[in-house]
């Protein structure tokens, strides 16, 4: 079994999109999701961990302990059944006094054979009902809501189709109406967590999986492109590593030595050259290591 990471590290995710829904919000309408009283723009970190799994699903698909939990394909209690037909049991009620260790097999089976718990942990409501302190585990990858830069202006445009939905409809007319809702530009901040204790004492998640972990968030809008999202792309991510386990420096501290702001002479962005990405490197503490993935 692969060595659980040694160190904690700290990161800044900046992505943009351009002429196209980074995030719709069901309550709005699907609008881009906004802040009322900022108007800047918001994508949830439910959102990016998606992506993320996508593109974990599509590179690493059908290959050993990098299955995908929260999938599409898959109901939730058939990837659970595969932890109690490993342990070989076929009802929950009774499962602990049966095997005293079962909480630890099956958090270790599902670790083991999906990444994304592994790497954000996840709450497996089948074990929850059947009170294993294994259903609910957390993941030592954690993200918060991406905000932007900036306002963003959401806007609709009224779009039309030829081909018709019925044969009575398409009897009175020729086209159907719809709309479209999309933001000209945003640029977005995200920042994230890696807790080395937690992959050590939980999930297991390693050096490895932090490589594919990299890679995926770098590259998760590659493989997500369509009409409704636009252009999104991924800009920077800018990696602070401890030299320890528990850290080196509080995050927030991390955070603070990033600066980003749009150009003096420029009013409504609608591109990243519109904007300065400025580091305090020389602010970095002593046992943190700064590293900027230019993408």
């Amino acid at each position: 079994m692969p060595e659980a990471i040694k160190n904690r590290y700290d990161f800044v995710l900046l992505f943009d999109c351009e002429n196209g829904n980074p995030n719709g919000d069901p309550d709005a309408g699907n609008l881009p999701r906004v802040d009322p009283e900022t108007q800047l723009g918001i994508v949830t970190d439910v959102c990016l961990k998606r992506k993320i799994r996508n593109y974990v699903e599509a590179v690493k698909e059908g290959e050993a302990g990098f299955d995908i939990y929260i999938s599409e394909h898959t109901p939730l209690n058939a990837s659970d059944r595969k932890a109690l037909d490993y342990i070989g049991v076929n009802e929950i009620k009774d499962i602990k006094k049966k095997d005293p260790d079962a909480d630890s097999k099956i958090r270790d089976f599902m670790c083991k054979n999906f990444f994304d718990i592994r790497t954000f942990g996840a709450v497996m409501t089948t074990f929850v009902k059947g009170a294993l302190n294994c259903g609910q585990i957390t993941g030592p990858v954690q993200l918060t809501f991406a905000k932007s830069i900036d306002p963003i202006s959401p806007q609709e445009l009224a779009i039309t189709r030829v081909a018709i939905t019925t044969e009575k409809d398409a009897a009175n007319k020729s086209t159907e109406m719809g709309r479209k809702a999309f933001i000209p530009y945003g640029l977005y901040r995200a920042e994230g967590f890696i807790s080395a204790n937690l992959a050590k004492k939980v999930t297991n998640f390693s050096e490895e999986d932090l490589s594919l972990l990299w890679e995926a968030i770098t590259n998760m809008f590659e493989v997500d492109h369509s009409a409704a999202r636009g252009k999104m792309a991924v800009r920077e991510l800018i990696v602070f590593k401890h030299d320890s386990e528990f850290g080196n420096a509080p995050a927030h501290k991390l955070f603070d030595l990033i600066e980003v702001k749009k150009k003096d002479d420029v009013e409504f962005p609608r591109s990243y050259k519109d904007y300065i990405v400025s580091v305090n490197e020389e602010a970095v503490p002593d046992g943190v290591h700064l590293e900027r993935r230019d993408v």
